[in-house]
């Protein structure tokens, strides 16, 4: 395996610790079941499709074994250099995965996208796991349909039930996660819940967001990135961060009438970073275009979208 991460000296040989990477269609609830795992948020909630970037790391450490989750970026057909970015880490991080969890929405049942994902791993030659998410909307009958329906994907040998809301099922479906990760020194500190750095994390928070709160081709024009973090004292952080779009008009949609939707958007934003960061929040959020930033690998760097 190549793993990006380096193997934490003194680490105790009977440990086991593995890569899991998880697929599924827009909406499934992956990144609540990354949270769910891990116990803290490090990947943020949408439903917009194809909006997570980044292969987000979760790391979910027990006495013996430390599971690295990666919600891997929307599978698709690259049309610009962002997307080919994304679709890149896709197939690199498939391929040093130790395992594969697919999610499916009980409630929808099974679609074309969900056949085309069980194919691409099933090509990835790694155990499969599926977990039919949102049982909690379903009655009985309706779980053992759904759970009969992801049987037919034909993908790996074992089926769990769960609600990433709730929590129900989550513990015995990450025991048997642990089961599939090879002996191995730990990957990463005992302490770490994500390998995002503090300033990628912050940015997700704020962009979480503005996803929330925009439609059409907002969402996708738009990143965040975090231009100065600043402890002012104990209980004070000054965080700057910039919201990137494409055009005016997106920039327009983004201040609102008399600048309402920006205010509301970083209203919701200083309460998720005041519970990640600990402190209380001084939010400086700025709105700027440019344009065909998706296409701009330097831009990409720095936004640390591999």
């Amino acid at each position: 395996m190549k793993h990006d991460a380096a193997l934490i000296p003194g680490s105790p040989v009977a440990t086991r610790a593995g890569f899991v990477a998880l697929a599924g269609r827009p909406n499934v609830g992956k990144s609540t079941l990354i949270n769910s795992i891990v116990g803290h948020k490090i990947a943020i909630v949408s439903d917009k499709p194809q909006t997570t970037r980044r292969a987000i790391r979760g790391v979910a450490t027990s006495t013996d074994t430390q599971l690295i989750l990666v919600d891997l970026p929307g599978v698709q057909r690259p049309r610009d250099a962002l997307t080919t970015r994304m679709q890149r880490r896709v197939e690199s991080e498939l391929r040093d995965s130790d395992a594969a969890l697919m999610i499916v929405n009980a409630e929808e049942g099974i679609g074309p996208g969900d056949r085309f994902i069980a194919g691409a791993l099933a090509r990835a030659k790694v155990p499969v796991v599926v977990a039919v998410n949102k049982v909690d909307r379903l009655d009985k009958a309706g779980t053992l349909t759904a759970l009969m329906a992801a049987s037919g994907l034909e993908v790996g040998d074992d089926i769990f039930p769960i609600s990433a809301k709730t929590g129900s099922g989550v513990v015995a479906l990450t025991e048997h996660l642990r089961g599939l990760v090879p002996l191995s020194p730990f990957f990463f500190p005992i302490a770490d819940n994500s390998d995002q750095s503090e300033n990628v994390l912050l940015a997700e928070l704020v962009r979480e967001q503005v996803l929330r709160r925009t439609f059409q081709e907002v969402p996708h024009s738009v990143e965040v990135m975090i231009d100065d973090v600043e402890a002012v004292h104990d209980d004070l952080t000054r965080i700057r961060a910039l919201v990137w779009v494409e055009t005016e008009s997106q920039k327009g949609i983004l201040i609102g009438s008399q600048g309402k939707m920006i205010k509301a958007i970083g209203t919701a934003a200083r309460k998720e970073l005041q519970r990640e960061v600990g402190t209380q929040v001084h939010l400086d959020l700025s709105v700027r275009v440019r344009r065909g930033w998706r296409g701009d690998d330097r831009l990409l760097d720095r936004l640390g979208i591999d």
